[in-house]
């Protein structure tokens, strides 16, 4: 497959998944979405690739899902976005469930799906000029793969969700469990991949085995029924429409995207005053 929202690429033992449209910020679409999978694909198949790392390119991991598409696209109706979200849900979980141990560099940005596909992965290493959010309620949306409350305290992912948080540096989030270390500015791939590097030393059956009793322990707790569920709601919420989304949107139709956003923007910050 030709690549053109992402990079591919495996050497030392290491598979690179890089978004690469850093004019949007890797902002992620469904053409993103099905490359992933592609890429992961690959990357499993290929007995030379022992770890899997994505990264994004440009300044930013990824401002999350690709809104401008969304406004584009105008999908409606039960069947349309539910194909939608579980194409996002099922793409994010594969750096959950795959064989292979998975790491995210992360800087810039990271909102929203980039995030859950963060928390996904078993490691996360995050620049110290990370910022990380799910900002979907404060567009009238769901949360496609509710991940978060498995890595941080049930209060704080309550408070991150559903006041639509999307600030948290990265200090913060390593203090809160989300990622797993904070390096230097700039450092983060560099970090990764030498972790990725050490990680492809150890026998691969060994890694696998171990991954797999890692996430038993959650499968055992019920994080597969839970995160179905909740993509389930997801799809009620999108396929019904909020009143602001549809306002958001209308914004971003007639004025521009980042009218939208300084619009929602400005709501809260009368709100909070």
């Amino acid at each position: 497959m030709i690549f053109n929202s992402i990079l591919y690429q495996v050497d030392s033992g290491v598979a690179q998944i890089i978004l690469n449209k850093p004019d949007r910020l890797n902002a992620i679409d469904k053409q993103t979405l099905i490359e992933i999978n592609e890429a992961m694909n690959s990357a499993e198949a290929n007995h030379e690739a022992r770890v899997i790392v994505i990264s994004g390119n440009g300044r930013a991991f990824s401002s999350g899902f690709d809104l401008k598409a969304q406004m584009d696209a105008q999908p409606s109706g039960v069947k349309i976005w539910r194909e939608i979200l579980d194409l996002d849900f099922d793409s994010t979980m594969r750096f959950w469930n795959s064989p292979k141990p998975t790491i995210a560099a992360v800087h810039g940005a990271c909102m929203a799906g980039a995030f859950e596909i963060a928390l996904a992965c078993d490691i996360t290493v995050a620049s110290e000029d990370a910022i990380f959010g799910e900002p979907e309620l404060k567009f009238g949306a769901g949360i496609v793969t509710m991940l978060l409350p498995w890595f941080t305290s049930p209060k704080r992912a309550k408070d991150i969700i559903l006041t639509g948080q999307d600030r948290i540096d990265a200090s913060t989030a390593l203090s809160a469990g989300i990622v797993s270390r904070v390096v230097e500015r700039g450092r983060h791939l560099e970090v990764a991949l030498s972790i990725a590097k050490g990680m492809a030393l150890i026998d691969p059956v060994v890694v696998s085995a171990t991954k797999k009793a890692l996430n038993e322990s959650y499968e055992i707790q019920g994080i597969q029924k839970a995160l179905k569920n909740a993509l389930d709601i997801d799809h009620s919420i999108e396929s019904v429409g909020s009143p602001d989304k549809k306002a958001f949107m209308e914004i971003a139709r007639e004025r521009g995207m980042r009218e939208a956003i300084a619009w929602r923007d400005a709501r809260f910050a009368k709100a909070q005053k």
